[in-house]
């Protein structure tokens, strides 16, 4: 049994942890536990030595107060309150996290979401199967073509601190049993900047992934070209830009993951290349760095300038992920792109969303109305819209963003489904349902950067061989003095352009409102099915009575004496099939108007993946080429 001068001891911050521990406190209060106790005992300490200096003489039995019976720093005091061993603080936040929760989080904290920079041995073994890489190039390293004083010596040491030979590691491993190249920048390593040798192994990254007709998953880090090497590290650049577009001229796949920093000229070459770009949040992406231009333009920059989330609303990034969905991402774009997904065989089809039994009744009959009947029920508030039908038609959709020019648009949905377990491209008009959803997507009317997204997914789709499927739903292309001096028209033609191009089946339908030349941009395929109660016109029925009787207020009379209707369509040739809506618009029933759009769309999609790839082309060129209504003499 301990005394009684034992037991009223005062508990060291070490002790009082140790039992809050104990207690299963969570890291943040074992962190205030620490950081109290800590502050007790300092101050203890800088009161008893003052009172020390104060009084030499005082002692409890009368003798002067000595060194050894003054309080001393304890394990845990300030000047260590966070061992390396066993605590971790965020730079974000100020957080102190368990090193062990910490890093069974893979580098991110767990209080605010902040991701520390790993090294390129951790990505590859975060993202791949257990034991499936086999590296590439291991020997290859760098020499000192400028004779750099102290180059060499710098090279060695961190070659015998990282254990790697240059500031990328390479080779191929499997994702949930699917090959791929892969390469990793390792950011410890002269800040992955980018000489002859890490440009030569990337090269031949993307040189054996042709050959062996594979993916590339790249993670980029680096803080650009590598200055002691000089204009030798310039020409990586455009080697591995040159390698990069053999690689995406064979229809491969090439996704690249930029990490905590991607700048300079790695971020000016391959790492911009990709299909697809990926990135985690918070992470630096640029070419010049902050300071750089803070100081050429004399002014402040946003707080999230260069940020991955800055690059994804000014249209430079695809997606952004948490590293712990980083896997399950790359695993499922990887899967998009493997045969197996283009031609599914029954085995790995999924099957399609199901409705329950006593949902599942035939298809509604067709109902012609008049085109101003058709006005009230497309306008109709519980009428479903893109997003509505995403869910109940396709399967593991994936949105992907931005034009690669300037923005992405909230008014086009892009990106990647499943229709039947077929890969297929989807593309969308996007409507809301209420005033504030419509504010954001514009009333569906896309601006130039919705244009140049889609034909940025289309060409990718094309390369791939991945059909193409559009569901549109706009009153027309959006009209504003910022979609002009970005180029509307433009953006328009050149996805007229591409879809006279590609070679792979393109099936569209109208939801709803298809206006102008903005649903054109996107209706111009090998099939076009409209719902019954949809409209397809070269202007709307306002603008129409507008500019020819000058009188907006005759809208429905312009609705009723354009030929604006499916059945007006399908008379000229211009829709091929009628789907069905019930009596009242789809909003009775979007599950069974659901069926019908699926319906057709498998069935198109079947007929076309039997025809050669310059058949399915041909057929549309000669389609669009035999309409027109002409006489000569």
């Amino acid at each position: 049994m301990p005394d009684k001068d034992q037991q009223t001891q005062p508990r060291s911050a070490t002790a009082e942890v140790r039992q809050s521990d104990r207690a299963g406190g969570s890291p943040l209060a074992l962190a205030e536990t620490l950081r109290r106790r800590v502050s007790q005992e300092s101050h203890l300490q800088t009161a008893a030595q003052a009172y020390a200096a104060a009084h030499p003489e005082q002692k409890a039995d009368g003798g002067p107060l000595t060194a050894d019976l003054l309080p001393q720093p304890r394990p845990f005091s300030y000047q260590q309150p966070q061992p390396a061993d066993l605590w971790v603080k965020c730079p974000a936040c100020k957080g102190v996290m368990y090193r062990e929760d910490f890093l069974s989080h893979h580098s991110v904290c767990l209080h605010c979401g902040h991701h520390f920079r790993i090294s390129a041995r951790e990505r590859l073994d975060m993202v791949l199967d257990p034991d499936s890489f086999e590296a590439y190039d291991a020997t290859l390293e760098s020499v000192n073509p400028l004779s750099f004083k102290g180059y060499e010596d710098k090279l060695k040491l961190l070659q015998s601190q990282t254990g790697l030979q240059d500031a990328v590691v390479t080779g191929r491993g499997l994702i949930d049993g699917r090959p791929c190249c892969v390469g990793a920048l390792d950011s410890r390593f002269m800040m992955g900047s980018m000489g002859s040798a890490v440009g030569e192994k990337i090269t031949r990254l993307f040189e054996r992934a042709v050959e062996q007709r594979l993916p590339v998953l790249l993670f980029t880090v680096s803080g650009g070209a590598r200055m002691q090497e000089g204009l030798l590290s310039l020409m990586q650049m455009a080697k591995t830009s040159a390698a990069v577009a053999r690689h995406q001229a064979a229809g491969l796949l090439y996704l690249a993951f930029l990490t905590d920093p991607t700048t300079g000229g790695v971020s000016a070459s391959f790492a911009s290349l990709g299909n697809y770009l990926i990135s985690e949040p918070g992470t630096i992406i640029g070419f010049a760095g902050r300071r750089v231009i803070e100081g050429t333009i004399a002014e402040a920059l946003p707080d999230d300038f260069q940020r991955a989330e800055f690059q994804l609303a000014h249209g430079f990034l695809d997606l952004l992920v948490r590293r712990s969905e980083s896997r399950s991402l790359l695993s499922r774009l990887l899967a998009y792109h493997s045969q197996d997904t283009l031609y599914p065989s029954c085995s790995l089809q999924q099957k399609p969303p199901q409705e329950p039994q006593n949902q599942q009744a035939a298809a509604p009959e067709l109902i012609q109305h008049r085109g101003s009947d058709c006005l009230d029920l497309i306008h109709a508030k519980d009428r479903p819209n893109f997003t509505d039908y995403l869910g109940l038609i396709f399967t593991d959709t994936i949105e992907l963003h931005g034009d690669r020019c300037y923005g992405d648009d909230p008014a086009l949905w892009g990106g990647l489904a499943r229709l039947d377990g077929r890969a297929v491209t989807l593309i969308g008009t996007v409507k809301g349902h209420n005033l504030a959803e419509n504010n954001r997507c514009h009333f569906g009317m896309p601006h130039p950067e919705g244009y140049r997204k889609a034909r940025r997914l289309m060409l990718e789709a094309g390369r791939c061989g991945r059909p193409v499927i559009c569901l549109i739903d706009t009153p027309g292309a959006y009209c504003g003095v910022g979609a002009e001096e970005r180029g509307q028209g433009e953006a328009i033609a050149r996805c007229l352009e591409t879809l006279a191009a590609l070679d792979t089946p393109v099936v569209a339908v109208i939801l709803g409102e298809g206006g102008s030349g903005g649903a054109l941009a996107l209706a111009m395929g090998d099939r076009l099915g409209m719902l019954s109660n949809a409209i397809y016109s070269v202007i709307s029925p306002r603008g129409y009575a507008s500019l020819l009787w000058k009188d907006p207020g005759r809208e429905r009379e312009a609705a009723d004496t354009a030929r604006i209707t499916a059945f007006d369509a399908q008379k000229m040739g211009i829709c091929d099939q009628i789907i069905a809506e019930p009596e009242g618009g789809a909003g009775q029933d979007p599950a069974a108007v659901a069926r019908g759009i699926r319906s057709f769309l498998s069935q198109s999609l079947e007929d076309l993946l039997a025809l050669p790839s310059d058949c399915i082309l041909n057929q549309r060129q000669a389609r669009f080429r035999a309409l027109g209504a002409y006489r000569e003499s």
